[in-house]
């Protein structure tokens, strides 16, 4: 099968289309056929070999953390799934590999795809739908009647939390550049800050929660508009060391980790708040959960651009730029 495989690690000249073994099941996996992929900024980021230490990846490597195809062959203790369905998934670390024909995922990481969706559409949906969920329905608890500051909101996780929070009830501010205004607004943002004209700590108090996926800088400016009891949560880092327990990482990690985010986690106790840091997984039990969201016209998904397959390095350089408006997919149809 053709892959986009990662050689070394450095740059976008160590991923290249390569022939590889079509994926042979596990008794608990489905084998799919890949329609489309999604694109996003963490392929760059495992590319560049910036989680190396704490995932290490055996080279050569098929990067791709979103899946929508159909289902071509099952294992032998699958009874979920057969062959025809239409899927879609977030392929579990260690065997991500979206950017490819055929990718071989454990059954329980898979759920079928929104009926109302293209599959360019439903490959868009996984790695952020999942982001969104565990930050703010598993790790926030958001509830009716609290406020929720979603930082990045055009971007791929701020178009699908914005529709998720307003849905659980909350009131939802978000930052945006000028450009995407209405955008955010349509999808439901109440408070939008264009970080272009205004610092959104002039604006925003008492906020319940943050969910931060900008840089260092704009996590510690966060703190101040939580009130006491409040949580900041970070999809950018830095880690934690709850993170590092959660994929048993080596205990050299494990002794490391905790001080990349001691200065973060300090100054957020002092003002009697909570950081944590979210790198999402896969769920197909909570995939199936948004399913039901966008068959009910709860959520829909902003896609950007979908490029051919055949230029997916170009669609990872364009995810680069930041300039995207919602997700980047790559067609294989």
């Amino acid at each position: 099968m053709k892959s986009f495989i990662l050689d070394r690690y450095g740059s976008a000249a160590g991923v290249r289309l390569a022939d590889m073994p079509d994926p042979e099941p596990r008794e608990e996996d489905v084998v799919v056929q890949i329609h489309a992929a999604g694109v996003n900024l963490l392929d760059s980021k495992i590319r560049n070999g910036e989680f190396k230490r704490i995932l290490p990846y055996r080279l050569p490597l098929t990067l791709g953390h979103d899946v929508a195809g159909v289902v071509v062959r099952v294992g032998s203790r699958v009874r979920r799934f057969e062959a025809g369905d239409e899927v879609y998934a977030r392929p579990a670390d260690g065997r991500i590999g979206a950017f490819a024909e055929f990718i071989a995922i454990n059954e329980s990481d898979v759920a079928i795809k929104p009926a109302a969706l293209s599959m360019e559409e439903a490959a868009s949906v996984p790695l952020v739908g999942l982001t969104a969920w565990q930050a703010l329905v598993e790790r926030a608890d958001l509830r009716p009647g609290q406020h929720v500051l979603i930082h990045a909101g055009s971007g791929g996780v701020g178009t699908v939390a914005i529709q998720l929070a307003k849905h659980l009830g909350a009131t939802v501010a978000t930052t945006t550049s000028t450009a995407n205004v209405d955008l955010v607004r349509r999808l439901g943002a109440d408070v939008v800050i264009d970080y272009t004209k205004e610092d959104f700590t002039d604006r925003l108090r008492d906020y319940d929660v943050v969910l931060n996926s900008l840089d260092k800088v704009t996590l510690e400016k966060s703190l101040r508009v939580l009130k006491p009891g409040g949580q900041l949560i970070s999809i950018s880092g830095p880690p934690d060391a709850p993170f590092a327990r959660s994929i048993e990482a080596s205990w050299i990690v494990r002794l490391v980790v905790p001080a990349l985010s001691y200065g973060i986690r300090a100054k957020a106790r002092a003002r009697q708040v909570r950081y944590s840091f979210l790198f999402m997984r896969a769920n197909g039990g909570q995939l199936a959960e948004i399913t039901s969201l966008i068959d009910a016209g709860i959520v829909r998904p902003v896609v950007d651009r979908v490029f051919p397959f055949a230029s997916t390095t170009q669609a990872m350089a364009y995810v680069e730029t930041g300039r995207a408006k919602g997700k980047v997919v790559v067609s294989l149809e």
